[in-house]
């Protein structure tokens, strides 16, 4: 009972913190006339003033002095993998979805005991497949259960940001919640292109609220006498970034399951996960944010819609403390997103952006694209091949990929088109 009050107590100081902040927002700039002159760091050039002109140049100098920048005073440092883990297959039906699918649920003991924290994966595989298949694995926001509608998946116990319309009571999700979310998981085309879907709930890893990183994987890596990580350690975005690079060390064991085939989507938020999570674990094939904004693939500097001043003050545990000290002072960061992008080079990196979602700043989420480019090309790739904009609806499909589609900030059936025939294109005959 003291820890549920104790829980209570942060959740009500939080929602008060919340209002306040919204309260003080300043007003988003929605007028490209009034975006600030901004230069951005240089990406192939060293911190010593060196131009990086060779791919030996990129990968032993630059692209660690740029990894370094963003783990100290973006998305902090994270520890590493555990040596214990232990994997637990809970379920498994083999014709699942009519016959279509294998479903299977995996639990993840990050300390290797029973009675520690985990993470549970559900998992959908072409039934007919005849050899390991490639995957698509993404963070969800209110459980696997939400993904689709079948009573056989686990019901999340995990605590879960309120919303009636995903079902979900005093923070916990209820039987209303099964399949609130199928329409952002397009499994049946996923499955019916020869892919398979890896889904976890972001609270596994750890809750989206900020409870002082008391809850979820952070205790487990506290320095010693430290309640809390240090100004340069991993905020939420860079836990939720590890768990998925956690759920990749399971995908190795799994003989149903191409590990060297494994393309990492996101969403929001968890869009800035997988591009964080791609950036660090090379092991990620294929990199898709879809909507990320600030913090995601969104340049900073433009200070459009979300700005760093909101972002920090609204979700101060998405990121490090060090972060904050950029607030309003974007021209010192010593980074911008575009450097995250081509962090992913040379693998295959997809950026998607909304119409309707201005608030992610989709010219500035094209814009890091376009930047990022030179290391692309500096590796030997097609790079991105687009100057300008593409039309509503056109995407562009090189070794980096982008759209504008109609609508409003969300997952939709033609991002997921989008998405699978990116993934043919580079995926195939490899």
């Amino acid at each position: 009972m003291k820890r549920l009050f104790l829980i209570t107590s942060i959740m009500l100081s939080a929602c008060v913190t919340c209002h306040q902040t919204q309260a003080e927002r300043p007003k988003p700039n929605y007028d490209e006339t009034k975006i600030p002159k901004y230069t951005l760091p240089a990406l192939l050039k060293t911190s010593s003033g060196k131009k990086v002109d060779s791919a030996e140049l990129w990968w032993k100098v630059r692209r660690p002095e740029i990894l370094s920048l963003f783990e100290s005073e973006v998305y902090g440092k994270s520890p590493a993998p555990p040596k214990n883990m232990l994997f637990e297959v809970t379920s498994q039906k083999n014709d699942a979805l009519n016959g279509k699918a294998i479903r299977k649920e995996v639990s993840v003991y990050f300390t290797g005991k029973k009675t520690g924290p985990r993470m549970d994966l559900l998992i959908y595989l072409p039934a007919k497949a005849t050899k390991p298949v490639p995957v698509f694995m993404g963070l969800n926001f209110y459980g696997n259960h939400t993904i689709a509608n079948d009573p056989e998946i686990k019901l999340s116990t995990q605590w879960m940001r309120a919303n009636k319309d995903k079902g979900i009571v005093n923070n916990r999700a209820t039987e209303k919640s099964r399949g609130a979310s199928a329409s952002r998981w397009a499994i049946e085309q996923i499955l019916d292109r020869g892919y398979g879907l890896v889904a976890i709930y972001c609270g596994d890893i750890d809750p989206d609220y900020d409870d002082g990183f008391q809850n979820g994987v952070h205790p487990l890596y506290n320095q010693a006498g430290k309640s809390k990580p240090a100004p340069d350690e991993w905020g939420t975005i860079a836990a939720w970034a590890w768990g998925l690079s956690r759920a990749l060390d399971y995908l190795e064991t799994d003989a149903q399951v191409d590990h060297e085939r494994v393309a990492v989507m996101g969403h929001s938020r968890l869009g800035k996960t997988s591009l964080w999570a791609g950036a660090q674990d090379q092991r990620f094939a294929l990199v898709i944010s879809n909507d990320s904004g600030c913090g995601g693939a969104a340049l900073s500097r433009r200070r459009f819609g979300e700005t760093l001043n909101v972002i920090n003050n609204a979700f101060p545990h998405w990121f490090c403390d060090n972060f904050n000290k950029y607030i309003d002072k974007e021209n010192d960061l010593p980074v911008d997103q575009h450097m995250l992008v081509a962090l992913v080079a040379p693998r295959p990196v997809y950026v998607a952006s909304a119409v309707e979602d201005r608030w992610a700043d989709p010219k500035g989420e094209f814009l890091s694209v376009l930047h990022a480019e030179p290391v692309y090309k500096l590796l030997g790739t097609s790079g991105f091949g687009a100057k300008q904009m593409p039309k509503v609806n056109q995407p562009i499909k090189q070794r980096m990929g982008y759209h504008i589609r109609t609508g409003k900030h969300n997952v939709t059936d033609y991002d997921w088109q989008q998405y699978l025939d990116f993934a043919d294109q580079h995926f195939q005959g490899s």
